[in-house]
Parts: structure tokens; C-alpha cells; sequence
């Protein structure tokens, strides 16, 4: 028997309110961990000077841009990627189609080879000349935020809206959304970008900035390009967000086997 338990009955009810006795514990045991003092917040993001710059970089990157496409330099195009869009888009004789963000026209111009009706539009003068010079389709000299903001640019409808590694920007919902109100009833959105653990790189599997150099595309590319790069989770939500349901996912692979792009295929949320 202990000591406490041989006292007085009177003292035990004495000593217990002052805290002398050890008391039963009455529920699960919590255990505190200090990790120190927690780290300063990251400077904030300014997406707008950020998005700025990638739209200004195309002007005077431009010229080397149109070379690169049309003298076939770029390797994952050769590899795959570039017939992987073809095939996901799937034209047909008199298929409706924005190609958004179209470039030079590259992809404008075999969708229309395949029959389809094309509308091209992108936000530099001097892309949308050199698709023009070469015809497939109808190019439309227009920012993103001109089709946000104005519905008569490139009305539509359109059988399929197709963005060709031209989802670049952190704020995408306004565009997506645009699009959405520009999609016919059956349509369908197909959108290539890069593959989010293939391009992950140093800064890791972490939506945020990133800055392409065009170091592999040779010399002629005069500016940096700010570019924004989302996980496979913030695509599935930018895309809700933007009124879209993802419906078919893939993976384009060269003839290696090793990974080229995603591919989404989305239908209009109803």
C-alpha cells in the first residue's frame, strides 16, 4: 500500500486541491515538438510583371521562333510531340477550330490540310504574319486578354479549341472561361503542355515561375521567357476553375519510350 493511501482520509482531500498528489491522467497524452522559429514568408509574387514579360518576349523573339519551327530544330517537336496534337485533335472535313496561341501557324495549317476549318489567333504581329503568309486558316492578330474581354473576337462556335503549349500564365481561369462560352454544345478543349514530373527540374514538383532560356534552341533568341509551371493536381483545378472537366489524360512518349508532354482532352462542364 502506498504512502498516500495510508493517510487520513481528511488529508488526502486536503492535499489534493493544492497539487501535492499525482493525478490520473484523463485523456491521451499530448507531446509538443519545437521546430524553432518558423521561416520568413516568400516575397510576394507579382504575376502581372511577370505575365507581362512573357507576352513582350515574343517580339523580339519572333524571327528566331519561326526559323526554329519551320526549320524542324526542336527535338520533342521531331520526337512526337508536335504528331501527338495532331492525333488528339482528330480533324475531319468542315471540324470548326480555335488554335489558341497558334504561332506561326504551324499546327493551323495541318489541321487544315485534314479538312478542318481553322481560326488562328495569338497576341504577336509578327507570328500571325508569318501564318498568314502561309494561309491553312483564318489568324486573328489578338491578346489573350482581347479574347477575355471582347466576345466578337473569334466568336465562334468552335467543334474543338485547341492550346498547343500556349497555357503559360499563372492567372488562367478569365481565358478558360472564355473559351468555354466560345465551345459549341459537343465540343471539346485539347490542351498539350509540359509534362509536370518531366519538367519539374531543380525548383522541384511545385507550382511556380520559371524562366526558359532557349539555351537548346541556339543563339537567336534575344529574351528570357517567364513561364508558369503548374502540377498535374493545379491543372485539374485551373481547368474546373475554367469551367472545364478533364475527360482523357495522356502521356505522349518517343519511339524510347520516355515522356514527352501531357495531353488533356476536356469537355464544358455542365
Amino acid at each position: 500500500m502506498s504512502k498516500a493511501s495510508r493517510l487520513p482520509a481528511n488529508l488526502l482531500t486536503a492535499l489534493a486541491p493544492a497539487g501535492m498528489l499525482p493525478r490520473a491522467p484523463t485523456g491521451p497524452r499530448r507531446r509538443f515538438i519545437r521546430f524553432g522559429n518558423p521561416p520568413p514568408s516568400p516575397p510576394a509574387v507579382d504575376n502581372t510583371r511577370l505575365s507581362t514579360r512573357q507576352h513582350e518576349s515574343w517580339h523580339p523573339n519572333a524571327d528566331a521562333w519561326i526559323d526554329a519551327v519551320r526549320s524542324g530544330s526542336i527535338g520533342s517537336r521531331r520526337r512526337g510531340t508536335d504528331a501527338a496534337v495532331v492525333a488528339a485533335c482528330a480533324a475531319q472535313p468542315g471540324l470548326r477550330v480555335l488554335d489558341v496561341g497558334c504561332g506561326e501557324g504551324w499546327l493551323a495549317r495541318a489541321l487544315a490540310a485534314q479538312g478542318a476549318v481553322v481560326t488562328g489567333c495569338d497576341g504577336s504581329p509578327a507570328l500571325i504574319a508569318a501564318a498568314r503568309s502561309l494561309g491553312g486558316g483564318t489568324f486573328v492578330d489578338a491578346t489573350y486578354d482581347a479574347l477575355v474581354a471582347d466576345p466578337a473576337v473569334a466568336p465562334g462556335p468552335f467543334d474543338l479549341i485547341v492550346c498547343n503549349f500556349a497555357l503559360l500564365d499563372a492567372e488562367l481561369g478569365p481565358l478558360l472561361r472564355a473559351l468555354r462560352r466560345r465551345c459549341a454544345p459537343n465540343g471539346r478543349l485539347v490542351v498539350q503542355t509540359v509534362h509536370p514530373v518531366a519538367a519539374a527540374g531543380e525548383s522541384g514538383y511545385v507550382d511556380g515561375w520559371r524562366e526558359e532560356r532557349f539555351a537548346a534552341f541556339g543563339p537567336a533568341f534575344r529574351e528570357p521567357m517567364p513561364w508558369y509551371y503548374r502540377t498535374f493536381a493545379t491543372w485539374w483545378r485551373t481547368l474546373a476553375d475554367g469551367e472545364w472537366r478533364v475527360a482523357t489524360l495522356v502521356e505522349p512518349r518517343d519511339a524510347d519510350g520516355a515522356v514527352l508532354s501531357l495531353m488533356l482532352e476536356c469537355v464544358p462542364m455542365t
